[in-house]
This record gives C-alpha cells, structure tokens and sequence, in this order.
C-alpha cells in the first residue's frame, strides 16, 4: 500500500493526543494549518527571499578593494589568492595550488 506523506496525519483512534498542547489540539480540531518560516532574531524583512520575488528594482552595493601585495591572481581559475598558495609561475603569469595539483 502507498503512503501519501503530504497528507495530514491523524492518531490511530482519531483523537488528539494528550501529551499536545492545548494550541496544537484547538489547531488539529479545527482543521487548520500555519505555514511557519525559519527566520533568525536578527532577521528583517528585506533579507528574506521569497521563491518568484521580483528582484530587478534592487541594487547591489559591494565594496571592491585592490589586489593586495600579499596577493595574486591565478591565471587559470581567476581568483584572487594569497602568495603562499603559488604553485607554479610561467611567462610572468602565477598559478595557484588547486589548479595545478
């Protein structure tokens, strides 16, 4: 036999049970369900996504900061990483671990 998990899930002899709180069996009675979201004290409105939201109206606002001298960017992958990651240099451009390991 299928088991239909979205389907709601009621006790064996029909009733609530008695180690629920009083919320959730007015809840079951009545039939109700409450979507709940998980969200963070810290949270606001505006850091919440919603699926299908339109987004084109915002913009996005990044600090850029120079290349460090401590730093290089790998020739292959193009990411900016620190010095002790070169693995190789070739022609003046520098390759990092990852791309030459």
């Amino acid at each position: 036999m299928a088991t239909d998990y979205d389907a709601p899930r009621k006790a064996q002899d029909g009733s609530a049970t008695a180690d629920a709180p009083a919320e959730l069996q007015a809840a079951r009675s009545m039939g109700t369900q409450t979507a709940l979201i998980d969200v963070e004290e810290t949270d606001t409105a505006e850091g919440i996504d919603l699926p299908g939201a339109d987004l084109s109206g915002e913009e996005l606002t990044v600090t850029i900061v120079a290349e460090q001298a401590d730093e290089f960017t790998c020739a292959s992958c193009f990411l900016v990483r620190h010095r002790s990651q070169v693995a190789k240099e070739r022609n003046g451009m520098k390759y990092c671990l990852d791309c030459e390991g």
